[in-house]
């Protein structure tokens, strides 16, 4: 069981599916944060320049240069996440490259996000052409994967941007195979190497074929 209990309870909800398990995160797997959040929080006057991969600390407000506390960042966040749906866009080949891969397998999208943001952003992900199920977590992604896969051995894929995720699968499901994807890479510099054993991948294109293998697809 997750050990978030609305999690849980989203996962129960789910259709009963035996086919091999394919989980993906939304946020800069699927739709573009990293490009559109600077631009959203010019219009609430503030900049964001990354010198580590964190927002706290790295979002000043553009006239007073002032650095807004946790609290603030996380109201940015979530009004961000209020309007989503001006901003994210799908990142290029994701769209394309999941399509082909449901043929054969159970998608599941797995984002770390409050819980009452799932509606907007379950209405933002049908309008791109994402209609696969949503779950959301406000805690760790690993017990929630482990959830969704069940009882059966089923192989188990999970592609995220943040190695913390990665690893928590991992802690979860050990033979899960893993897939590090960026929606921009250039910010792989500013994170921990991915756990020993995920895949890292530049694009769509080039993750789609090695799930499949992963999946036996």
């Amino acid at each position: 069981m997750s050990d978030d209990p609305e999690t849980a309870r989203q996962i129960a909800e789910l259709a009963r599916d035996d086919r091999p398990l394919l989980v993906l995160d939304v946020d800069d797997v699927l739709l573009e944060f990293v490009r559109p959040f600077p631009r959203y929080l010019e219009t609430r006057g503030f900049e964001l320049k990354l010198a580590s991969f964190r927002l706290t600390g790295n979002i000043s407000e553009r006239a007073s240069g002032r650095i807004p506390e946790q609290t603030e960042v996380s109201m940015l966040i979530d009004a961000f996440f209020q309007a989503q749906s001006e901003w994210q866009t799908v990142i290029e080949g994701a769209a394309e490259a999941v399509e082909g891969l449901s043929a054969g397998a159970e998608i599941v999208l797995l984002t770390a996000m409050p819980h009452r943001h799932r509606a907007t952003r379950r209405a933002h992900l049908d309008a791109l052409g994402l209609p696969y199920p949503l779950l959301t977590t406000e805690m760790a992604k690993g017990p929630a994967i482990a959830a969704l896969r069940g009882r059966a051995r089923r192989p188990v894929a999970f592609v995220d941007d943040q190695p913390r995720n990665l690893l928590s699968a991992q802690e979860s499901v050990a033979d899960a195979h893993l897939f590090h994807l960026m929606g921009d890479n250039s910010l792989r510099s500013l994170l921990p190497p991915p756990p020993k054993g995920a895949v890292v991948v530049d694009t769509w294109n080039e993750a789609k074929p090695r799930i499949a293998g992963a999946l036996g697809l």
